[in-house]
């Protein structure tokens, strides 16, 4: 079994019991700390079977353990060296009893036998998970899509490693979130193979299957798109080389073990990213979407490999995505990220002043206002602190927690350890719904300093 070492870099005491966003989501008894997930799937009837494979270490003294999965029908339950596993399966946890009392550190093999055909699950925040496209499919999982095509412990703080084969009719090329190990051809069918060695949530892993065609964009980046948008792909994504970069540059080195793009024949509603990967619709390919392709990238180091340890810190994602957005343009010289910041902070004016970006409730958890008032509070830091402490400080913070879950507690702590006074900034625009206003520009301080001198 892969390594089985604690990764997820939090106090478990910042994370509450259950988590208020999605309380029915996970089971804190254990940890899953590898998946082995082995598929084989039909686009033409939609048909997903699946042999899952876990790794599980026990957090707290249990009898039974309980799943995460929707939709699909289990078959079989096995734990390793046991001749049968009693199990019940509901509409969203499969319950299994263990052969005795498990107590903590104690870890067992867990595999299970499942299949039917995916559909997404509804949420309040829309349909999320497996999805069928015109020709192929595609997964979005945040936050609690992943039950939709393998049992798991659907926690954003429960990271694990990951092995995962697809096999599908030959037409078809199925892309997963990890680096490929192999490809292989038998009998009308294509199986391909992957692995993430990185510690990863259950929401961050995924699959696409569609017509596609790979190329590579430079040494680490790999596009897979239809032949027909190849001279749109190439257009879009022509930036992407530029943009690791300049966000290596701002951000540390990229993170990831891999870098994959995914296009889909089909338009989607958003990008979506995943672990070292990001999936783009057919009508993202426009010079109006450069900036979502700047936000999934930046992902890859803000939400993929640091990461939340619960869901109401998810401004420590996006925000932070957004706030690349910015960057990019402004590193390209096409605009400034003041500017930037200074129209966006126009906007929220003139909206409702009830969302508070440190704790903004379920339903408002991706809530536009919060990613740009996340956006904000960085440029409120850089401001105040000037620009190479910032930029030292965005390093540190990416290099401090590279794969593991962090809590806005965290963040606070950081900026304090970084000898940084900004407990009252932080507290206005985290904590408190009416919008601060922006610091000065420097040259604007300047100018006023200069004004009150010459008096």
């Amino acid at each position: 079994m892969i390594d089985t070492g604690r990764r997820d870099g939090v106090d478990r005491e910042d994370v509450p019991a259950h988590d208020t966003y999605t309380p029915q989501s996970g089971d804190l008894s254990f940890d899953v700390d590898a998946y082995a997930l082995d598929l084989s799937y039909r686009v033409r009837t939609n048909r997903l079977e699946g042999r899952a494979t876990l790794g599980i270490r026990i957090l707290a003294a249990t009898s039974s353990i309980a799943l995460d999965l929707v939709g699909l029908r289990v078959s079989r339950v096995r734990i390793a060296g046991q001749r049968r596993t009693p199990h019940t399966q509901g509409p969203r946890k499969l319950r299994l009893t263990l052969p005795r009392t498990m107590q903590p550190g104690e870890s067992l093999t867990l595999t299970i036998e499942y299949a039917g055909a995916p559909a997404p699950r509804r949420s309040r925040w829309g349909t999320i998970g497996w999805e069928e496209l015109t020709e192929g499919s595609l997964v979005a999982s945040q936050p609690i899509g992943a039950p939709t095509w393998f049992p798991c412990n659907d926690r954003p703080d429960n990271r694990a490693t990951y092995g995962i084969r697809v096999t599908t009719d030959a037409e078809y090329t199925a892309v997963a979130t990890g680096v490929l190990q192999s490809r292989t051809r038998s009998g009308g069918q294509v199986t391909a193979e992957y692995a993430i060695g990185v510690p990863t949530a259950t929401y961050l892993v995924a699959v696409y299957v569609g017509q596609f065609e790979s190329h590579r964009l430079d040494e680490r980046i790999v596009v897979a798109s239809p032949p027909s948008l190849r001279a749109d792909v190439k257009r879009a994504l022509d930036p992407l080389p530029r943009m690791m970069t300049a966000f290596e540059e701002r951000f540390g080195p990229y993170p990831q073990e891999s870098c994959t793009i995914v296009v889909t024949a089909d338009p989607l509603e958003i990008p979506l990213e995943a672990q070292g990967t990001a999936v783009f619709g057919a009508n993202h390919l426009d010079p109006d979407s450069e900036r979502l392709v700047a936000h999934e990238l930046a992902h890859q180091w803000f939400g993929n490999s640091v990461g939340v340890a619960r869901w109401r810190d998810i401004w420590l994602n996006e925000g932070f995505a957004c706030y690349a957005e910015w960057l990019w343009f402004e590193a390209m010289g096409a605009d400034t990220a003041d500017a930037a910041a200074r129209r966006a902070h126009a906007r929220l004016a003139d909206l409702a002043q009830d969302l508070v970006i440190s704790d903004p409730g379920a339903d408002l958890m991706f809530d536009d206002r919060l990613y740009k008032r996340g956006a904000l509070t960085l440029h409120a830091v850089r401001l105040t602190i000037g620009e190479d402490p910032f930029f030292d400080l965005l390093r540190g913070w990416c290099s401090a927690y590279v794969n593991a879950c962090v809590t806005t507690e965290d963040f606070r702590r950081f900026v304090d350890d970084a000898g940084h006074d900004l407990e009252a900034l932080l507290d206005a625009w985290l904590d408190a719904g009416p919008l601060p206003p922006l610091p000065p520009r420097p040259d604007a301080s300047k100018r006023l300093a200069k004004k009150k001198s010459a008096r």
